[in-house]
């Protein structure tokens, strides 16, 4: 079998045997049942006004089914890039919503990365064209990017609401995006940085992108850089090189810290191989210049318990897994115009779900991993 050949039969494989939430579907006319949802545990992590959000997103619900007094079916999936890594606390998430909502569901995605980009796209964009030829009335998808519009655009004239998460497609016609906003996300790491840092004059190493391709890893950046740029210090971009050798990046950081004038003060990591940043200073011989990191890589962890990371930004990707089953039910029972009315404190504009950012000190390190255990999202 060719490698395209293992990563499709997992994809597909995975569409005929992973079901979340009821496992048979809901007669029309049902008697209405309330949702109810568990507490989710108090600490200082705990983002409140998402919670609160949520909980009323609930209230509304339970409100609007009892007055109907009835309940119509719902069918929906949530479609992942990935299952594992990043992945996995977003699959958490969405099962576990579809449970609490008792619709007949599934979260699909490969479990290994086999094949190349391309392969993945196709694949993907056939799992919607899946979904909606099965009678899915909601689709939640994890795009990789404008090649799934006409996907997208597609369920949505069949009649199925499409909400995206992690990466959007803003060209298509999907209903809502669920997720991290990037400018923001990046300016606040920058924040975080300014605050170690002694007064300018000196240069800011910063791990991200200046390809414009890449639209979110762009704005990450572009919106560290303007935080970094307004506060009277040096910006400089290192190019983060996913798909080379680790030595050429950590390379480059080498060269780029040596050459800088003025004198590099403090780095910021904006992606999940940020830990890379240690290693370039450590090349460039200033180990002891501060950094902050972003995501929850093993590597990451082990520098912010040695000192070397002083704090992360990770992503609330089992927030933004629980999300999307939740948004998906509200739209087919109480209507997109009032979903967005009661989102409205996580809403940017009609069509962005702000799920925000946890800020990790590095003294806080097991405070946040006890969290993250608590609500059954270790990352």
């Amino acid at each position: 079998m060719t490698m395209i050949g293992r990563y499709r039969t997992a994809v597909f494989g995975l569409l005929m045997t992973t079901a979340c939430g009821s496992s048979d579907a809901i007669d029309a006319g049902t008697e209405v049942g309330r949702i109810d949802r568990p507490p989710t545990p108090e600490s200082e992590f705990t983002p409140v006004e998402l919670e609160a959000t949520i909980d009323r997103l609930i209230a509304v619900l339970n409100e609007s089914t009892i007055e109907e007094s009835t309940i119509e079916p719902m069918q929906m999936v949530v479609l992942l890039k990935n299952l594992d890594t990043f992945f996995e606390p977003i699959a958490t998430g969405a099962s576990r919503a579809m449970g609490e909502l008792d619709v007949t569901g599934n979260v699909l995605g490969p479990t290994d990365q086999s094949g190349d980009s391309t392969t993945s796209q196709d694949i993907q964009n056939q799992q919607i064209e899946q979904a909606v030829a099965g009678g899915a009335e909601g689709i939640g998808v994890s795009p990789y990017g404008d090649v799934n519009a006409a996907a997208v655009d597609d369920a949505v004239a069949n009649g199925v609401h499409v909400v995206t998460l992690d990466t959007d497609v803003a060209t298509s016609k999907r209903s809502l995006y669920v997720g991290l906003l990037n400018t923001q996300a990046g300016a606040t790491a920058g924040k975080t940085l300014l605050a170690m840092l002694p007064p300018p004059p000196g240069t800011v190493v910063i791990h991200g992108t200046i390809a414009e391709d890449w639209v979110d890893g762009y704005a990450r950046t572009q919106g560290a850089l303007q935080e970094i740029e307004a506060a009277g210090y040096t910006p400089l971009v290192s190019q983060a090189a996913f798909f080379a050798d680790e030595a050429y990046d950590v390379d480059a950081m080498k060269g780029q810290i040596e050459a800088a004038d003025p004198p590099v003060v403090g780095m910021v990591g904006l992606f999940n191989i940020s830990y890379r940043c240690v290693m370039g200073a450590d090349a460039a011989g200033i180990p002891d210049v501060p950094i902050v990191a972003f995501d929850f890589d093993p590597r990451t962890v082990a520098y912010m318990r040695e000192g070397r990371i002083k704090a992360t930004h990770t992503q609330r990707q089992y927030y933004e897994g629980y999300l999307v089953p939740y948004i998906l039910y509200s739209i087919k029972t109480i209507g997109l115009d009032a979903t967005r009315e009661v989102l409205a404190p996580l809403m940017d504009g009609d069509s962005r779900v702000d799920i925000g950012l946890d800020v990790v000190p590095s003294g806080k390190l097991d405070a946040y991993n006890t969290f993250l255990d608590e609500i059954g999202a270790v990352q």
